[in-house]
């Protein structure tokens, strides 16, 4: 998120990344894609394109109508209102895994400190489990354009499941994304430009309704679940980005990690005060993708052509948690915060050249191989019919009220 740390765009981009490179270029030689050849020709992938477009846009129109169907509810109950978006929200994570489970499957790998022990586990049908809280604070290292969507995947594997509760903090001009931006609006995520004293007053009006507390029937007080997405380092990693951070480290006499980018604090410290006393931890995941070389980025790599109709996804995701508890997190003072956020991105340059070396994340205590290996996948096949059950629903009814209408005016000599 940008927060005028240093320069940078801010959130995930999800409208870029289509047009990767196919092959890695070096001043001395081509270096071929580390998923390998493409795995289809021209004529194939034209035509997986074809099918992607029809799935995701099909999904995309089916949810943003069944958003349109369920927004009077605002005006009815707010409470209806709410939990009927975050259905859609589940039917929007439930299109992305189904998509990367048909057009870009690949293995994930999941490890972790000392901190997570027992919180993420090995299914017996070779799936993954976390226990994650209901409400946390989620920070991550912004490899790719698209690591939000492996995120939120977790929140779908997690138990109680959060991919309907999910809020990530983006950049202002995706609100403007046919069908994807009216979904993220509904969604409730947080739209931000560049500049932390406009951005402010709106973010603390969004993060004031993350924390308010209700009230049951039975009288008793709770929040909702909540999980807050950030990426600290503002955008994905490229050369440009990279850049950008060596001169910030260099104009304030600081050392410059090799494999992310210095972390922007100003918006982190900002959400993580107001959400103070309504969150118990912070969850940091470092990212890793199998193949990216020594002083290459994964944009360069790993596009939506190579991934989704080439064939050639990530062979793995590599994913290393680690938990921070809200109360031992210097909040009260900016500069002590700005250190203290710092010092968790040089520990996770410190993995990521331990990744780069071994091709392994530090194991996980309680893990046979040290790390539960899994897939990005749906539990059953049939649950993606769930995005176009209201649409369906509604038709349905409308073409029965249509039907007795019609054979009425019949009756009637109309």
């Amino acid at each position: 998120m940008a927060d005028g740390k240093h320069p940078g765009a801010s959130g995930p981009d999800l409208a870029a990344g289509v047009n990767d490179r196919d092959v890695l270029q070096s001043s001395e030689k081509r270096v071929a894609h580390p998923s390998g050849k493409e795995g289809y020709g021209r004529l194939a992938q034209v035509l997986r394109g074809l099918a992607f477009a029809v799935y995701f846009t099909s999904c995309c129109l089916a949810i943003v109508v069944t958003q349109f169907i369920g927004a009077p509810l605002y005006f009815i109950n707010r409470e209806w209102f709410y939990a009927y978006m975050a259905m859609t929200k589940r039917s929007f994570a439930l299109t992305t895994t189904a998509m990367t489970q048909i057009w870009g499957p690949t293995t994930v790998r999941i490890s972790g400190d000392e901190s997570v022990a027992g919180q993420i586990k090995s299914t017996g049908d070779g799936g993954v489990q976390f226990s994650f809280p209901e409400r946390l604070v989620l920070i991550a290292n912004h490899q790719i354009y698209t690591d939000w969507l492996y995120l939120w995947w977790i929140g779908y594997v997690n138990q109680p499941a959060m991919h309907g509760h999910l809020y990530i903090i983006l950049k202002e001009s995706l609100r403007y994304i046919p069908f994807i931006g009216t979904g993220m609006m509904f969604y409730g995520f947080i739209f931000m430009s560049r500049k932390m004293a406009t951005d402010q007053p709106r973010l603390a009006y969004r993060l004031n309704k993350l924390k308010q507390k209700k009230t049951s029937p039975n009288g008793k007080t709770y929040l909702d679940p909540m999980w807050l997405l950030l990426f600290p380092e503002g955008t994905n990693l490229s050369g440009n980005g990279r850049r950008k951070s060596r001169q910030w480290a260099e104009k304030n006499g600081l050392k410059d990690p090799e494999h992310v980018m210095l972390p922007r604090s100003t918006g982190s410290f900002f959400c993580l005060n107001e959400l103070r006393g309504t969150v118990d931890y912070v969850y940091d995941c470092t990212v890793a993708y199998e193949g990216i070389p020594r002083g290459k980025y994964g944009e360069e790599i790993f596009g939506l052509s190579s991934t989704y109709f080439q064939g050639r996804p990530p062979k793995s995701i590599n994913l290393y948690w680690r938990r921070f508890r809200m109360s031992e997190i210097p909040l009260d003072d900016q500069k002590k915060f700005d250190l203290w956020l710092r010092e968790q991105w040089y520990k996770k340059d410190e993995l990521m050249e331990e990744y780069l070396k071994t091709s392994r994340f530090p194991p996980m205590a309680g893990a046979e191989a040290g790390f539960v290996e899994t897939s990005v996948r749906t539990r059953h096949p049939w649950e993606i019919l769930q995005v176009f059950t209201v649409v369906g629903l509604c038709g349905l009814i409308w073409n029965n009220v249509r039907r007795l209408f019609h054979a009425a005016s019949k009756g009637l000599g109309f």
